[in-house]
């Protein structure tokens, strides 16, 4: 009766989450280190700009006239945005849409068909899964270098590259490991992309957090042959309710006119993105500048109060963060049971951390999300630091 795709997502839940779900069902609470919604550690994006900004989109949008491509207001704001970045990304090559996860979507139906590849970091997040499932496609991984700070192993893959190999996934600053690009692994990516004829999907949605350069080295400066660039509003802006996200797509010519034709025909058969939202872009990004300010600062300000807590940890090491909410804990010494570890701090001190084999990382790693207020941070990080210890 049921499809195939449903089977797949048949799975048992992880013992993490079963314990999880029974302490919600009891009426604990807990600390979660995971989440990276700043909102629920507030952080909020000034509500009388946010008010003003919905209230003008709902007048202009009460007669319904919908763009696949987007609002060419949005669009155009959304290009201002890039021209002060240095990228020159004209309107009609930016798609709007409500959040990453869909962007990822439509990139993977207009580059693979199924059965093939799409290359994707490893570590990485979950997502890219549950993507590749609904797509029909397959997600393989290449290696980032825990010893090199995080960089891409261009080695191995290359070697991973086959005939089915359609895409490769960039994701900068990166989830889980705070790893940011530098300008020679994106020319070299670069490099093998124009060599190989792939595009790029490029992840930036923690763009502003950049804790060591001013600018983010992106692929879309390159000139790789085609350039899928990925962003929004929920991590830059703080809204991840406002559901506006985007896809600016870069590159040759042709082969950005024709990707930019399959975006408007997927986009026109669904229309999804609030159109009252999608008129409160100019007047978001327009005054955005101090929130943002302010907000990158208390970003980097909780970076480091974590990485104080757990430098010079005799069992732990980790590569500092050099942008986004996240960072990778590597537990030292034999015998260690990342499972184990993560399940008694769930279990004695509620607090909700990942193993590292859920973002498919080997084996003595633990993933959590810096965002959290420094005082419950601080608190819950000396849990974490006793029970490992």
């Amino acid at each position: 009766m049921l499809s195939s795709t449903t089977q797949q997502f048949d799975v048992s839940t992880n013992r993490l989450y079963v314990l999880r779900d029974q302490l919600v069902k009891q009426g604990e609470r807990m600390t979660d280190l995971v989440s990276g919604n700043v909102n629920a550690q507030g952080i909020h994006f000034p509500q009388g700009i946010l008010l003003r900004a919905l209230a003008r989109g709902l007048k202009q949008s009460k007669t319904y006239r919908p763009d696949p491509l987007g609002q060419a207001s949005a669009r155009t704001a959304i290009s201002r945005y890039y021209g002060g970045e240095g990228l020159d990304i004209p309107s009609e090559q930016l798609l709007l849409t409500p959040g990453t996860s869909i962007s990822y979507w439509y990139a993977f139906k207009i580059l693979a068909n199924p059965g093939d590849e799409i290359l994707c970091p490893a570590p990485s997040y979950p997502l890219f899964d549950s993507i590749a499932v609904l797509c029909g496609t397959k997600r393989v991984s290449y290696r980032l270098r825990e010893a090199d700070r995080w960089e891409i192993d261009f080695k191995h893959l290359e070697s991973v590259i086959t005939p089915r190999t359609k895409a490769i996934v960039l994701i900068s600053p990166h989830n889980p490991t705070g790893a940011v690009t530098s300008e020679e692994e994106i020319g070299h990516l670069a490099a093998i992309a124009s060599r190989k004829t792939l595009p790029i999907i490029a992840d930036e949605v923690f763009s502003p957090f950049l804790f060591k350069l001013k600018r983010l080295p992106r692929p879309a400066a390159t000139a790789a042959p085609l350039v899928i660039t990925l962003n929004g509003f929920s991590k830059m802006l703080a809204l991840p309710g406002l559901k506006i996200g985007w896809m600016a797509v870069t590159g040759d010519p042709a082969l950005v006119q024709k990707s930019m034709k399959a975006l408007d025909m997927i986009s026109d058969t669904f229309l999804p993105v609030n159109e009252a939202a999608q008129f409160a872009v100019p007047a978001l990004l327009r005054h955005s500048g101090a929130f943002q300010a302010s907000y990158v600062s208390e970003i980097r300000k909780r970076m480091e109060c974590a990485a104080i807590l757990l430098r010079d940890q005799k069992k732990i090491s980790f590569v500092e963060p050099e942008g986004g909410f996240f960072l990778t804990l590597r537990l030292e010494g034999k015998g260690v049971d990342e499972d184990e570890i993560a399940l008694r701090l769930l279990q004695k001190n509620r607090i909700l951390l990942h193993p590292g084999y859920f973002y498919d990382m080997e084996r003595r790693h633990l993933v959590l999300s810096f965002v959290s207020r420094t005082t419950i941070m601080r608190k819950a990080l000396n849990a974490v630091i006793g029970q490992i210890q």
